[in-house]
């Protein structure tokens, strides 16, 4: 008898076994299940937010560099208050960088602030307004839906011009267009002259959707004379990315006038930071998970193996019947094996076809997938748990003497 026949026969007894005594097999599924719906809802979770995440970055832009006054993220509240005492970053120094960066294809100076926006009896509140130049069309990557960007003269300040976003037009204007509309921000009317893509939301703090952009000396005259400058510099090509870095922060002592001995009075951030952030996030509720997940299946698993040697006892003689008359060891190791891993196989099944539903309904208000790799991970799980269970009970009736197995079976 071959290896696949004997498969084909310990799949056959497996189920008849598992069908005749239903209720003990649904019971010792219990741990597998809840084990699998564990390991099914946290890969969905997982992945649902690596995919959002990652698709809400990218609005940061993987080859861009932002000066600014702070860090992004701060470890300490000593490192804060350092951070505190920074000067901030003038148009001047600003300026100044274009002249020095050689691996920079744009940089663009940006101030911001929040204002109330309002076009004839209609209002938004908490609009957030940035000034800024042309190049910022460049280094933040923003489209357009309807209209343009503002040009170069624009950007110096020649007329009063905004770009809005899909959540502002909608507010003001409904369906109308609102290119060649004026609207007050704040105190100040300026003309739309274009309606940016819908962005959506970044890591669903606040809506990308709900801005203005105007030009920076409008913003100055209008809003902030004196603000606290931010720096966006797009890089030539991303594969030079740390040496432009490199440059940009040298260009930056210099026009901040450091001495070399000091430490940076600036901070230079980038994707990455958010990247790394997230996978540590990311991996510690990964092993929180697997700890839930491994403590559900051994459970089920410690189940499984005490089930297995029960049924190993009760079918004594029929292991000595089958060994009597001419069955190997391997036949009887394989037959047990293929019974732990199929009740382990229907927890799992059991577990997905509740993991589903609720992966839809988690859906609604948190991005989870489940993917066609969780799934089959899910089984897997399902499968080595069974066969793990398995072994010592199957070993133990491998090795079973026929004849003392006879006995003991009357």
């Amino acid at each position: 008898m071959n290896l696949f026949t004997e498969f084909k026969e310990g799949l056959g007894i497996s189920w008849s076994a598992i069908r005749a005594n239903k209720m003990r097999s649904i019971l010792t599924t219990l741990g597998i299940v809840i084990g699998i719906v564990t390991v099914t809802l946290m890969g969905a979770a997982i992945t649902g937010l690596d995919r959002a995440f990652l698709r809400n970055i990218s609005t940061i832009g993987a080859d861009v560099l932002y000066v600014q006054r702070f860090d992004w993220f701060i470890n300490s509240h000593e490192e804060w208050m350092k951070q505190q005492k920074r000067p901030r970053i003038t148009l001047a120094q600003a300026n100044a960088l274009k002249d020095l960066l050689t691996m920079a294809k744009a940089v663009a100076p940006t101030a911001d602030d929040e204002e109330t926006v309002r076009y004839k009896k209609r209002s938004s509140s908490s609009v957030h307004v940035i000034g800024t130049t042309d190049q910022y069309a460049y280094t933040s990557s923003v489209g357009m839906s309807q209209g343009r960007f503002m040009t170069p003269g624009e950007a110096s300040g020649g007329r009063p011009v905004c770009i809005i976003g899909t959540e502002v037009a909608a507010n003001l204007f409904q369906r109308a267009s609102p290119l060649g509309n004026r609207i007050l921000i704040g105190d100040t009317s300026f003309e739309v002259i274009g309606v940016l893509e819908k962005q959506g939301t970044f890591l669903g703090m606040f809506s990308l959707d709900n801005q203005i952009i105007v030009p920076l000396p409008q913003f100055t005259a209008a809003f902030w004379h004196n603000p606290d400058y931010d720096v966006q510099i797009k890089v030539t090509e991303l594969a030079q990315l740390e040496e432009a870095k490199e440059e940009l922060r040298s260009a930056m002592r210099k026009v901040r006038r450091l001495p070399p001995n000091d430490p940076d009075d600036f901070a230079i951030n980038q994707q990455d930071q958010f990247v790394k952030m997230f996978h540590r996030l990311g991996g510690t509720i990964a092993a929180v998970g697997l700890f839930v997940t491994g403590l559900s299946l051994f459970v089920g698993g410690i189940g499984i193996m005490n089930i297995m040697f029960v049924s190993v006892a009760e079918r004594t003689r029929e292991i000595g019947i089958r060994k009597a008359i001419g069955a190997k060891r391997r036949t009887i190791l394989v037959q047990f094996l293929i019974e732990a891993a199929s009740i382990c196989l229907l927890g799992g099944l059991i577990g997905l076809s509740i993991a589903w539903p609720v992966t839809l309904g988690i859906q609604r208000v948190f991005p989870a997938t489940l993917s066609v790799a969780i799934v089959a991970l899910a089984i897997s799980v399902s499968l080595i748990t069974g066969v793990l269970s398995g072994f010592f009970p199957a070993w133990r009736a491998a090795r079973m003497d026929p004849v003392q197995a006879l006995r003991t079976g009357d």
